[in-house]
């Protein structure tokens, strides 16, 4: 047993691995690490990017698939290929769990995050493409992405949902899938077991924008200077209370009597950007019942050589708001950090998708079919 079983044996908190390669689907390296604990796997463009411009396992199918379509049609058959491979590793876990864990999750294009009817299309033609119980589309929590994400809830699709910055957009979130459920259950669907969902709420870069707000409001403020390293944290903590306030109550219990599962926060961007700070700053301080932790592969092997498995994700819910507070009275609006995240994380996976469309014209170019 590792530190990750006892996540879940113990805690009830699901780890998930953030990256995605194709040498690992190959070596045994996901499936060991599936072995270890690990109960899923998250992708996005940014990873991908890294995977295919990284290594040369993808040369040879990219060659062939370019000799007849286009670098971006053969972008979208290298991906769906691997998440393929990568859910019948994670199968097991899906069938052994009762379908709670097991998932792999690919994203739209990022081209589409402020298009609402794009993303509907690309998200269904995704499910469809692949059509296995235990893949979840990535659907970025943007204005234009809620109604999205709605209507996938309510044709019964499984959704992770992506990019949350804030209380106000999660209590958003809930309510999309909530209300997704209920048109679905509307529809004559009497069993709403097949529907999975996770809500992405992204914890380090919260820390890293509101460190530097700290930093220039703080003018030798020991007090302010103090909360340096708090924000992420406390405000995932309110998070999981909102969570736990409407998955309960009898809206709620309408639909869990019809098989419908909880759409459990996943904290996401868990690896520390600041050197200053505990590696496991965002993992051992968010551990608790019905969560998901995504890990980047280093942050994994820093978990299972001292990760401390403690129940913590919702201690001191005071002290949080209180941190929260403080960050408002000093005029550090939470509202404004993460209209700043998420405009910054759209453009990051926008410019890591662009460039790698960029190198694999470079790279067809190259072998001369183009």
């Amino acid at each position: 047993m590792t530190n990750l079983n006892d996540l879940y044996d113990m805690q009830g908190q699901s780890p998930w691995l953030d990256n995605l390669r194709r040498d690992w689907l190959r070596d045994g390296t996901l499936a060991s690490l599936v072995a270890q604990g690990i109960r899923g796997v998250t992708s996005n463009p940014t990873i991908f990017a890294k995977a295919i411009s990284g290594q040369d396992t993808y040369d040879e199918q990219f060659t062939s698939l370019i000799a007849t379509g286009s670098v971006e049609d053969a972008y979208w058959d290298l991906v769906v290929d691997d998440i393929v491979d990568a859910l019948a590793v994670l199968r097991p876990v899906f069938d052994s769990s009762g379908g709670r864990d097991g998932f792999v999750s690919v994203e739209v294009a990022p081209a589409l995050a402020h298009d609402t009817e794009g993303t509907t299309v690309a998200a269904r033609g995704l499910h469809e493409r692949i059509a296995l119980p235990n893949v979840l589309v990535k659907i970025p929590a943007t204005v234009e992405g809620i109604p999205a994400i709605r209507q996938m809830i309510a044709e019964g699709r499984s959704i992770n949902v992506t990019l949350i910055f804030s209380l106000t957009r999660y209590a958003a979130v809930i309510e999309a899938y909530l209300s997704g459920l209920e048109e679905l259950d509307a529809s004559g669907v009497t069993d709403l077991s097949g529907v999975a969902s996770v809500a992405s709420f992204f914890i380090s870069r919260v820390d890293t924008e509101v460190d530097r707000r700290i930093e220039a409001a703080a003018d030798g403020d020991a007090d302010l200077l103090a909360l340096r390293g708090q924000a992420a944290v406390a405000q995932a903590k309110m998070a999981y209370a909102l969570f736990a306030e409407a998955f309960s109550g009898p809206r709620w219990e309408v639909l869990a009597a019809k098989g419908a599962r909880a759409q459990r926060p996943l904290w996401a961007s868990t690896s520390t950007k600041n050197p200053a700070y505990l590696d496991l700053a965002y993992v051992d301080t968010l551990i608790g019942p019905d969560t998901v932790n995504t890990l980047p592969d280093g942050t994994v092997a820093d978990f299972l050589d001292h990760g401390t498995v403690a129940r913590t994700v919702d201690t001191d819910l005071a002290g949080a708001r209180r941190v929260i507070d403080q960050l408002a009275a000093a005029g550090i609006d939470m509202e404004e950090v993460a209209e700043v995240l998420e405009s910054e994380g759209v453009a990051s996976f926008a410019a890591s998708f662009d460039d790698l469309m960029e190198s694999l014209e470079t790279k067809a170019a190259a072998l001369g079919t183009r």
